[in-house]
């Protein structure tokens, strides 16, 4: 299997510095959400993270889209590498993000913060409805009703907007509380 820091279109991490005080950078962010049998979302789920500050904060499945990677690829690989091979994300025919999020190192331009770059992320709500379990830089992934996802003691839980990024998720498939 390719490493994923060897697949072509990836960068060092000083050509990526470079490229991310020049350019903004494409992301995708997955909602990862469980549905009931009529399609209504009965659980979001939301990652648990340690930032290189160590802070620990509940976050959205969120990662770079590849040169030349298609962005259904770049949601099923963000999707396995957060969430494990057994996830089994339902990627729609044709993919439409429900918001672009548009991250700033500046914080206050936008609700979205990232203090690394200028990321321009396409956000999607994904069913799934396989074994999730967190790999990578997750800690943890729980899964909360739509009203404790949008709720307060969650909301504080999230950092970059992130928490905006899910109450918009939710408001997108009527869930919003």
């Amino acid at each position: 299997m390719t490493s994923i820091d060897t697949l072509p279109g990836w960068f060092s991490d000083d050509e990526l510095g470079w490229v991310r005080e020049r350019l903004p950078i494409l992301y995708v962010n997955a909602v990862p959400v469980r549905v009931d049998n009529t399609g209504a979302v009965t659980r979001v789920g939301l990652l648990l993270q340690a930032a290189p500050d160590q802070t620990i904060s509940r976050a959205v499945v969120s990662g770079r889209v590849l040169y030349h990677e298609r962005i259904r690829d770049a949601l099923l690989r963000h999707l396995e590498k957060d969430l494990g091979p057994m996830a089994l994300p339902s990627i729609p025919a044709t993919p439409q993000p429900f918001t672009v999020a548009e991250y700033f190192p500046t914080p206050g331009a936008t609700p979205y913060h990232d203090p690394r770059q200028h990321a321009v992320a396409l956000a999607y709500v994904v069913p799934v409805t396989g074994d999730c379990r967190p790999r990578q830089d997750a800690l943890d992934l729980v899964w909360f009703t739509p009203e404790e996802a949008a709720g307060p003691e969650v909301q504080q839980e999230m950092a970059a907007g992130q928490g905006v990024l899910v109450r918009q998720a939710l408001a997108h498939t009527g869930r919003l509380p």
